[in-house]
């Protein structure tokens, strides 16, 4: 039987193809949770399945945001929106600095 790397057998994996990783350091904590909570409740077409904001305990100030897509396609489609457009460049205002994208496609997933 195979296992993984932490020695179970192999489970189900639950299709969740997409991940992107949003880093970014910023002094107006408030206004970032604001923003992501609106953010939040708009529903548009092509939203993340999840979306998780973090805030790091070991470095205060710096967030890391997790959006699931279900598929790559998905994700760049969300992407061109205007209101993602709009809801990014406002992110990057509170931001020290540019933030930090990772694009990972999901190999595998366990509940």
């Amino acid at each position: 039987m195979d296992r993984n790397l932490a020695g179970k057998p192999p489970v189900e994996v639950i299709e969740m193809p997409f991940v992107q990783v949003i880093e970014y350091d910023t002094d107006r904590p408030a206004e970032v949770r604001a923003l992501s909570e609106e953010w939040g409740q708009q529903q548009l077409s092509n939203a993340p399945a999840r979306m998780t904001l973090a805030e790091d305990r070991e470095r205060p100030g710096h967030f890391v945001m997790v959006a699931e897509f279900d598929s790559y396609d998905q994700a760049m489609a969300h992407s061109a929106q205007p209101e993602t457009d709009a809801y990014a460049s406002r992110m990057r205002r509170l931001a020290k600095g540019e933030p930090r994208f990772v694009n990972l496609e999901v190999a595998q997933r366990e509940t």
